[in-house]
């Protein structure tokens, strides 16, 4: 099932509904991406070890072995492949949970494969290159941006964020001091609209400074947004 020389890379898709998952094969080869799909959990943790995906999809209820253990697993290993979430489980705390363990995204059925492809290449334009306005790196106290290189350190020892963590604190470290709103940072950083939900904003916000420990760089102003220190 896997595409030759795919343009755009190969995307591995975890999905134990048939029709699902060749709606979704159907949409990524139309936008030139390989494909590769498994039915299940086990099946789909080995293939992401085994082919190296640039991006999985992943459904949560899966057989054998959920979509969030996958995820939890590949990231325990370092593996920090983007990862989203395609699940009928519109449960805030499956979202949270899924976005705790590192994922990177998460799509809710019913959904729209045109927004699903739209997700991958967003998540990949993220990975592949810093926001625009972020090239330069910065330093703010203990905490050192390199957005060329797409690395964090604090005091000089790195710090593993996954690609949307990362983008969240470059982009707001680029522009030291500006609070910008929860629905500012979903268009500027994951590029799609605040009817996606601003929790997901708070989620990593939080993830990425549990990761910074007490350096802090990223300041709540309350009924507002988030700004980064100057």
């Amino acid at each position: 099932m896997t595409a030759d020389a795919p343009p755009r890379g190969l995307v591995l898709v975890v999905e134990d509904e048939p029709a699902i998952a060749d709606l979704v094969r159907l949409y990524l080869s139309r936008d030139g991406f390989g494909v590769h799909l498994e039915r299940d959990g086990v099946a789909g943790l080995a293939a992401a070890r085994r082919l190296r995906p640039v991006a999985c999809v992943l459904d949560i209820a899966l057989p054998a072995l959920t979509g969030t253990e996958i995820c939890r697993r590949l990231r325990e290993a370092g593996d920090w492949t983007p990862v989203i979430f395609l699940t009928a489980r519109d449960d805030e705390v499956d979202r949270v949970v899924g976005l705790e363990l590192g994922a990177d995204d998460y799509v809710t059925k019913p959904f729209s494969p045109r927004e699903l492809v739209a997700r991958v290449r967003a998540v990949l334009r993220r990975t592949a290159g810093a926001p625009e306005g972020t090239g330069l790196p910065r330093v703010v106290g203990a905490v050192a941006l390199d957005p060329t290189r797409r690395t964090v350190t604090v005091e000089g020892a790195p710090v593993q964020l996954t690609s949307t963590e990362f983008d969240l604190l470059a982009y707001l470290m680029a522009r030291p001091g500006r609070v910008f709103t929860r629905e500012e940072l979903l268009a500027g950083v994951w590029g799609y609209a605040a009817h996606a939900g601003t929790r997901t904003v708070d989620v990593h916000v939080a993830q990425v400074r549990s990761k910074l420990g007490g350096a802090g760089v990223i300041r709540t102003h309350r009924g507002v947004g988030y700004a980064a220190d100057g």
